[in-house]
């Protein structure tokens, strides 16, 4: 039996919902993929590199950490996007990115950053074990955007928002929390927040793109307001949290899902204060893109013929080479965080004792 009996907010506002997954999740347009990648890596060795080596293709979901396709540094050495957006949204941990533009940065700990591959790009994702004396616990969302058909073959396009530059709010009595990464709710507008890529689909205001990142601690309670538009897909993931504890509308969540949410109605979130850990949520939104989406690995376009074009582009023309040293690439352990966009860097700023000033030197 649920220890929560009581219920409040609307339990209408549930559409439909669905188990998470190992993996990738279940999106819906204009979103186009969604995986939760949690690891607990131990500490580094002097390369930064993990105890044992990857087999190219470890995804094993019982394991307490994975090396993805990496072999010693895990992680995604280079590979090709076209026709979408990558953004990467960090809770825990280090990501070193770079490309084939030649755009690279280390970033993490709440960071994100923001990639659109348009006509293609090359790019890695690595996770250095930057601490050789303790664990390297590794928490982020990396999601897919899609992008409209004109905007398909646009020039790649990289930004990176540091942690502190990313709207947060909290509620008067510090059990609620909401990060607002992208979107334009709980205090984020368009004069304080972060204005994305100017092709994206988000950089219009009436696409109503939202992404946040909800910790409840046990008493917690949020109401999560209404889209600020109509015909909008409203999709809830429960990632963190114990089952009979947490309410969503007032009905009682009892294990991890992904929930189709009414657009249109606030809703209530609560944590039982019987609780013993907290509950997160990610929320997805976006008003529908409404094209025909055609995808092949990472290729993501309206047509066949179009995935066939991309594949054939980039035998011919690699997306412009790979001008880095290794496919793996990984920055020195002192480096700290960093982004080189279009030939100018910046680290973030005021440091801290996690923000090394970036040496002038890749």
């Amino acid at each position: 039996m649920s220890k929560m009996t009581k219920g409040i907010g609307n339990a209408a506002a549930i559409l439909s919902s669905r188990p998470m997954t190992n993996g990738p999740q279940s999106t819906v347009d204009p979103y186009l993929f969604c995986v939760y990648h949690k690891d607990q890596y131990p500490p580094g060795n002097d390369e930064m590199e993990a105890p044992h080596s990857g087999n190219g293709m470890d995804f094993n979901p019982d394991a307490p950490y994975r090396m993805y396709h990496g072999s010693k540094v895990p992680g995604f050495p280079q590979h090709p996007h076209r026709g979408f957006e990558t953004i990467t949204a960090t809770i825990d941990g280090f990501v070193d990115h770079a490309d084939s533009v030649g755009n690279a940065g280390r970033y993490g700990q709440g960071d994100l950053q923001w990639m659109t591959a348009g006509g293609g790009i090359v790019h890695s994702e690595m996770f250095p074990l930057i601490h050789q004396e303790e664990d390297n616990p590794t928490r982020f969302f990396q999601i897919w955007l899609n992008l409209e058909a004109k905007n398909k073959m646009v020039a790649p396009h990289f930004k990176m928002f540091w942690n502190y530059e990313i709207p947060k709010y909290t509620t008067e009595d510090g059990k609620a929390s909401v990060t607002v990464w992208v979107g334009h709710y709980f205090g984020a507008t368009h004069e304080n927040q972060n204005s994305p890529p100017p092709e994206s689909w988000a950089s219009n205001p009436e696409n109503d793109v939202a992404l946040l990142h909800i910790t409840l601690k046990p008493g917690g309670k949020l109401t999560l307001p209404k889209a600020n538009v109509q015909r909008v897909n409203r999709s809830l993931f429960y990632i963190e949290g114990e089952s009979d504890v947490m309410r969503v509308g007032g009905k009682v969540i009892d294990r991890k899902i992904n929930i189709h949410l009414d657009e249109s109605v606030d809703v209530e979130l609560e944590l039982d204060g019987s609780a013993a850990e907290n509950g997160e949520f990610l929320l997805m939104q976006g008003k529908p893109i409404e094209e025909p989406v055609a995808q092949h690995g990472p290729f993501v376009m309206n047509t066949r013929a179009e995935i066939s074009q991309a594949f054939s582009d980039y035998h011919e023309t690699q997306f412009g080479g790979w001008p880095w040293e290794r496919d793996d690439m990984i920055f020195p352990r002192e480096k700290g965080r960093f982004a080189l966009s279009n030939g100018k860097k910046t680290c973030p700023s005021p440091p801290t004792s996690n923000n090394k000033e970036a040496n002038d030197e890749l």
